[in-house]
């Protein structure tokens, strides 16, 4: 049976809120890590998006 780990850092996965709403095919989305303990809220991040060709927010999804 596998272990459950409760260590601070967690990959999450980040997807841009704009591109949902522009209605365009495809997705932007970033891979990335985070310390649980410091930062218990969902992530918010400013990263390029390559479809729209800008910098848009990116927020963490489950």
């Amino acid at each position: 049976m596998a272990k459950k780990s409760k260590e601070a850092r967690v990959q999450v996965i980040l997807e841009c809120t704009e591109h949902k709403q522009s209605g365009q095919p495809g997705t932007s989305r970033y891979i990335t890590t985070k310390n649980r303990k410091n930062t218990p809220d969902r992530l918010e991040l400013k990263k390029y998006n390559p479809i729209l060709k800008r910098m848009t927010i990116h927020r963490e999804i489950k």
